[in-house]
C-alpha cells in the first residue's frame, strides 16, 4: 500500500467512509429542512429563530456544517494532489483552505449559539 505524506496517515478507506458519512448527514439535514419548509409555509424571522433555538437543531446544524467541511476538505485535497504537482505550492494552498474551513466552522458555531 502506498502512503502519501500529505494524508497524515489516512487511507482511502478512511476518506471513503468520511465522505459517505458526511453525505448522509448532509442529505438528512437537507431532507429535514425541505420537509420543515413544506410543513411551515410563509416562514418569517420568528419561525427561523424558533427552529434554530432548540439544542437538537443546533447540534444537527453543526453536525451538517462539519460534514460539509469534511466533504469539502477531502474533495479539495484530492483535486490538489491530482493537479498541483509542486508540493510547496500545494502545501500553501492546503494551509489556506484549512484556515478558511476553520473560520467557516467557528463562524457557524458562533452564529448558531448566538440564536
Amino acid at each position: 500500500m502506498v502512503k502519501v505524506a500529505s494524508t497524515f496517515g489516512r487511507s482511502g478507506t478512511h476518506d471513503f467512509i468520511l465522505l459517505r458519512a458526511s453525505a448522509l448527514v448532509m442529505a438528512a439535514f437537507a431532507v429535514f429542512l425541505v420537509v420543515w419548509l413544506v410543513c411551515n409555509p410563509g416562514v418569517d424571522y420568528a419561525g427561523w429563530v424558533s427552529l434554530f433555538s432548540g439544542m437538537g437543531m443546533k447540534v444537527f446544524t453543526l453536525l451538517a456544517l462539519t460534514g460539509l467541511l469534511i466533504h469539502g476538505w477531502i474533495g479539495i485535497w484530492q483535486v490538489l494532489t491530482d493537479y498541483v504537482k509542486c508540493s510547496k505550492l500545494r502545501g500553501v494552498i492546503q494551509y489556506i483552505v484549512v484556515l478558511a474551513l476553520a473560520v467557516y466552522w467557528f463562524t457557524g458555531l458562533f452564529v448558531l449559539w448566538g440564536v
